[in-house]
């Protein structure tokens, strides 16, 4: 353990998140040195306001106990004299100091941030709240949410990560501290006390130059695998000899002692090796339970082995491709004995760059999102193989900028740069296993945006699996959109920087000993000009975002935002009004200054270009950050040029502020994506299966055909292998209100949760429609069902919906509140959850620009949009509940429409058939008990 002077933890309770509006209600600090506490100090404090009621849910601290506390005023000096010149440490400490900063203290203490801390150190970690490290790192967290209990849980988080840090190569650690100083961070400190207790080791310059070498680096390059040569003329998978191999007594009968016979699997895998074998599209709906993923890979692997012909396979979720590769392809190898090559492709921005790390390192961070991001990532690289993203925890927007500028999403990562490093790219590497694998993992955004670029990201293929198909037109959506904020824009011109910082910075120094004085003077005149009007043009872009936010404030008409996010679609009747004027005219002159810009930016990329061979191999990336910079505000100029003035028929544009205002965007989005499938994948490719449990509304596929184009695919329907009758019951509830009585039915449904989780000892998952709902709920079930010793959790509230899963999962008395992450991909077998509360029929909200653009293309938007959206969301929330033959549960659906409506049968039909029970939210208690054997 390094010694160390005195440090004082501190922890605040406050009555909300704003250190301007919201006040604190209690304090806690603790002065340590080393191991050992030297001191105490902690009291409740008197708001002067009421304790909001979540808060005190969440703290335990209420009016009563706060009503003869001291003000902050008051406790403040004793506070000060209790810290005095020590450091302060905190978990996210700047929201703590930002309350006492206001009082004018604080502001020369140095301070230390355990969350800065775990960042670098634990770079894996899935989250970095005080509980989620205090279970990572083995430490006590006693009296959660209590101001003196986090003060100490943080001492204790501490003193782990300092240990952490100890057992760090001693060129590293010389390296993050190099790179931390003369940056404003709050995890610099600790390092340096880490360092200061290893100063006796020898730190060699030549050492620290290559402190960040790991596994990555050491791994060979995989040049030797050979690319498959596909055979000439196919040969036809031979159907019956493959299905005989799911068979009883078959290979996996043999291989697997619990293997289970399931005759819609079999079923299923005949129909995809036909498809393949014929060359026919193919659409496979396959119940829960019915193994589909087994029933697509066996022919798949078998047709790509056979035939030497790469079958790409494309999921919606990171859950299922690590399933695929990881348990169910090797789980084939070993049963079937088979050579065969998988491996997982995902866009170039997942990977890391070694080039452009280098570049940023040796240029040193100039923020504290660089720094944290810079440090995360050379720990990281201690035991990294791979150099893909998705093993990091990148916490907010801010580290995933840094993140891009590090990526393999870069003009200038090409074939050859990598192989001057030796093939060390994670990217390259991956585009190498790809050109050999038999079966290629994707996912639904990079198949699309690989068609849409030509196919420039995977290798090419004409065998295609889409799993988790219902969710092709969202994430061709998503992937196919643009979005911009004015912060983006600051931020493109602030990394293009001026003479004397950024990267005309940069490119002056490097030029000064590769150029003659006239071209540098050429240069140097050149960037100067640039710097001025990148310069207009940014102040020009922000008086345009101005313009939008005005625009918008006036469309509310002087209300607040609201609840929700304020989304404005740019229809034609919006364009006539007299507001949107201001907007255009703001418009044109930010394109004034814009134009002169990217004209001067091209020639600048056009003359580095030029001069490219003579400048040194590390100046390489200058090149590569001013393409980048001009192709992204080339972008912006475009789209946001179609917005205000050349829409095209095909997009939806539209405006969004945040509830606080304080974060506006312009968005584009698809208006179809079926006519990028007919013409890419059901034209282009030899043989399409799509695949998913709920792929039909009312047993009929014509819904789904007709948003992906897929009129000449083949239909197949297999069923669940579940025995739904016995195993699951569904109870409509006949009397609730219905939601448009908002009121009405938010109170009837949280008396009967709480009547129906006391009746079954909670293990029980709700499902909301908005966050809102979810909240108020909660807010209102919680204390109730502590009192039974049930836990309400509660989606939202900082746990990922991953490790709120697992949680609820080993809790014996548990409620799960959860929102649309929860609705599929979740797998809970056995008691665990054995009740299913759907509280709203999952239609979507109409005003959602996307929604509401797509719903004018209909005839009757209702029925042949809206309904069955909300069909196959409800089928993905009731699959949630039986998992296994061996589960038992009851759905009830809180949500009287589903019986008073005529469109509620469809919702029934499209469901399993179960054991059926209409009755009063009264009874549902003693059904689901009886229904449970409880």
């Amino acid at each position: 353990m390094a010694r160390m002077d005195a440090i004082v933890a501190l922890d605040i309770e406050t009555t909300g998140l704003d250190s301007q509006r919201d006040a604190i209600i209690e304090i806690g600090a603790v002065r340590f040195k080393d191991h050992r506490v030297e001191a105490e100090w902690d009291t409740l404090i008197h708001p002067g306001c009421r304790i909001p009621p979540f808060i005190t849910q969440l703290t335990g601290i209420t009016d009563q106990m706060v009503l003869k506390a001291p003000p902050i005023e008051i406790a403040l000096p004793e506070l000060v004299q209790f810290v005095g010149d020590a450091p302060i440490l905190g978990h996210n400490i700047d929201f703590d100091i930002s309350f006492f900063k206001k009082f004018g203290f604080f502001k020369h203490n140095t301070l230390l941030d355990t969350y800065e801390m775990a960042s670098v150190l634990l770079p894996t970690a899935s989250r970095y709240g005080l509980g989620a490290l205090a279970q990572e790192l083995g430490v006590p967290y006693e009296e959660r949410h209590r101001a003196l209990g986090d003060a100490h849980t943080t001492r204790r988080v501490f003193l782990r990560l300092i240990d952490l840090a100890l057992e760090l190569p001693i060129n590293l650690l010389a390296e993050i501290i190099r790179l931390g100083e003369g940056v404003e961070w709050n995890g610099y400190y600790p390092f340096r006390l880490v360092m200061r207790h290893r100063s006796g080791e020898l730190v060699r310059a030549e050492d620290v130059k290559h402190a960040y070498q790991g596994p990555l680096f050491s791994a060979k390059s995989p040049r030797g695998i050979e690319p498959l040569r596909p055979v000439e003329n196919p040969t036809p998978l031979n159907v019956e000899e493959i299905s005989a191999l799911l068979e009883p007594g078959g290979d996996f009968a043999r291989h697997f002692p619990n293997y289970e016979y399931r005759r819609e699997q079999i079923q299923m895998l005949k129909g995809v090796a036909q498809a393949l074998s014929k060359g026919e599209h193919l659409i496979v709906e396959a119940g829960t339970g019915t193994g589909k993923s087994m029933a697509y890979l066996i022919p798949a692997a078998m047709w790509a082995l056979q035939n030497q012909r790469r079958v790409v396979i494309s999921t919606n979720t990171i859950n299922l491709q690590d399933q695929l590769i990881n348990k169910d392809i090797p789980d084939l190898r070993q049963a079937l004995n088979l050579k065969l090559r998988a491996t997982v492709l995902k866009g170039r921005s997942n990977y890391l760059c070694p080039r452009r790390l280098e570049h940023l390192r040796r240029r040193g961070p100039g923020s504290a999102e660089e720094m944290r991001v810079l440090a995360k990532v050379l720990v990281w690289l201690l035991d990294t193989s791979t150099g893909d993203r998705s093993e990091l925890n990148l916490n907010n927007s801010a580290e995933r900028w840094v993140w891009m500028r590090i990526s393999a999403e870069d003009e200038g990562c090409t074939t050859e740069n990598c192989l001057k490093k030796g093939g060390i790219c994670p990217y390259y590497r991956v585009r190498q296993e790809a050109l050999g694998a038999h079966l290629i993992i994707v996912n639904h955004a990079l198949l699309l945006t690989d068609v849409a670029m030509n196919n420039r990201l995977l290798p090419d293929f004409d065998y295609l699996i889409i799993d988790e198909a219902h969710h092709m037109e969202e994430a061709t959506t998503n992937a196919l959109s643009y979005q911009v904020t004015y912060a983006d824009v600051q931020r493109l011109t602030q990394q293009l920087g001026s003479p004397k910082h950024g990267i005309l910075g940069s490119l002056l120094n490097a030029a000064e000993h590769h150029l003659d004085a006239l071209q540098f003077a050429s240069l140097n005149e050149h960037i100067q000009i640039l710097t001025d009007k990148a310069f207009r043009f940014e102040q020009r872009a922000q008086q345009f975002f101005n313009a939008v936010a005005e625009f918008l404030a006036e469309q509310r008409k002087g209300e607040e935002i609201g609840m929700y996010a304020q989304q404005v679609r740019i229809t034609p009747a919006i364009r006539t009004q007299p507001a949107w004027f201001e907007v255009e005219t703001s418009w044109e002159e930010t394109e004034l200054s814009a134009k002169p810009l990217l004209e001067m930016l091209a020639k600048l990329v056009q003359g580095v270009g030029e001069i490219l061979s003579r400048l040194p191999e590390e100046d390489e990336e200058l090149f590569s950050g001013l393409s980048n910079i001009y192709r992204r505000l080339t972008e912006f100029h475009d789209q946001i040029g179609a917005l205000v003035f050349k829409p095209d028929k095909g997009k939806i544009y539209w405006m969004q502020v945040n509830q606080t205002g304080n974060h506006l965007s312009l968005n584009i989005a698809p208006l179809h994506i079926g006519n990028l499938m007919e013409r890419y994948i059901w034209h282009e490719k030899t043989s399409v299966i799509m695949t998913s449990a709920t792929l039909t509304t009312a047993g009929a596929f014509d819904y789904l055909r007709g948003r992906l184009k897929a009129e000449e695919a083949i239909e197949l329907s297999v069923g669940s292998p579940f025995d739904y009758e016995t195993a699951a019951l569904l109870y409509l509830v006949d009397d609730i209100p219905e939601p448009n009585d908002r009121q009405g039915h938010q109170r009837e449904l949280e008396r009967g949760l709480v009547q129906l989780c006391r009746a079954t000892g909670g293990r029980t998952l709700v499902l909301f429609t908005s966050y809102d709902q979810l909240r108020r709920t909660s807010r209102a079930i919680q204390p109730i069902l502590a009192k039974e010793d049930i836990l309400v959790f509660e989606q939202g509230e900082g746990a990922s919906p991953h490790s709120l899963l697992e949680t609820f999962r080993i809790t014996e008395r548990a409620v799960l509140l959860g929102t649309r992450a929860f609705w599929e991909g979740i797998d809970v077998p056995g008691e665990a959850l054995s009740v299913l509360v759907i509280a709203k029929l999952p239609f979507d909200v109409p005003s959602d620009p996307i929604i509401a653009a797509r719903a004018e293309t209909f005839e009757d938007p209702f029925y042949e949009y809206s309904l069955p959206e909300a069909i196959l969301r409800f089928r993905q929330g009731f699959g949630r509940l039986i998992r296994t033959q061996h589960d038992r549960g009851v759905v009830a659906i809180m949500d009287r429409r589903i019986l008073a409506k005529k469109y509620g049968q469809y919702f029934i039909d499209s469901l399993p058939r179960c054991t059926l029970q209409i009755g009063h939210l009264a009874d549902l208690p003693r059904f689901a008990a009886r229904w449970l054997n409880l």
